[in-house]
């Protein structure tokens, strides 16, 4: 874990590293914002996930985050939203597959399997090192993130109960087996077998019998993606209803897809999560 950049900001210090990951079988890139409460202390952290065609980069230059991260005593962990490098496998002509486009999910499929285990590092061999490494407390954690990465929070909150204090999440996929993104991801990284799409899946998880958790949604009413069908949050609304989970969803009139609108709430999301870490 090497540190790459370091960067004064309300504080604390936001810092870039660079590691040679096991899980991806290569150098992958994230940053750590840290207030300076962690100076003192170990401190709580709120992972934010990325969306598509995003790096670590974009939350961390646009959402206005780490003021909020500052104020609560928060660390604010940014992963790349997949691998990258020259061996690694990507779709040069499509902004939605490779590099850019992990989606989250551990790959079955060659030659995408070799690299894109981007779940796994997400949920395991991240925490583990930050955790390690840094002044953070152990297993005190939560997760958001933004359309994609809403997505990989969502999952990661379903499928790892108890390991994420809570999850929330800006404009989610909800339902990926069902929307063009998803299902150009998912048959390239997971196959044809259309079942084992399911076990990535938001909405399905939930009505195949996840444990409850509760979750914070914002959607803009005028997000492009949720008029042509990419987002689909009708569909977690009625699994939520049927297995009796605490969905917050909120629809955010006029607001669009970018981060303007992350920038609008983020604030709260981090208070939320405070809240949670706190308990």
């Amino acid at each position: 874990m090497q540190r790459i950049e370091r960067i004064r900001e309300f504080g604390g210090w936001l810092n870039r590293y660079t590691h040679d990951s096991k899980t991806c079988r290569c150098s992958m890139t994230f940053s750590v914002y840290l207030p300076a409460r962690s100076e003192h202390v170990r401190v709580p952290a709120v992972y934010f996930l990325s969306g598509l065609t995003c790096s670590d980069d974009n939350v961390r230059v646009k959402a206005g985050a780490q003021r909020y991260a500052a104020e609560l005593g928060l660390a604010l962990v940014m992963p790349d939203t997949s691998p990258r490098g020259e061996d690694v496998a990507d779709a040069a002509d499509r902004y939605d597959l490779g590099q850019g486009a992990g989606f989250y999910v551990n790959a079955s499929r060659s030659p995408w399997a070799a690299h894109y285990q981007m779940f796994d590092y997400v949920n395991l061999e991240l925490p583990a090192l930050l955790e390690r490494e840094l002044p953070l407390l152990v297993g005190r954690r939560s997760i958001t993130g933004h359309s994609m990465g809403g997505h990989g929070a969502l999952i990661s909150a379903l499928k790892y109960p108890g390991h994420w204090h809570s999850v929330s999440a800006f404009a989610p996929v909800c339902n990926p087996i069902h929307c063009g993104w998803g299902q150009g991801c998912f048959g390239a990284y997971l196959g044809d077998d259309q079942t084992t799409w399911r076990d990535w899946d938001a909405t399905e998880l939930i009505l195949a019998g996840a444990q409850p958790i509760p979750l914070l949604i914002d959607q803009g009413t005028d997000d492009e993606f949720l008029s042509d069908g990419q987002l689909r949050p009708e569909a977690l609304i009625v699994a939520c209803q049927q297995r009796g989970f605490d969905l917050r969803l909120r629809m955010q009139p006029d607001y669009d897809h970018s981060y303007h609108f992350i920038a609008t709430f983020i604030g709260e999301h981090l208070a939320y999560h405070a809240r949670a870490l706190e308990e």
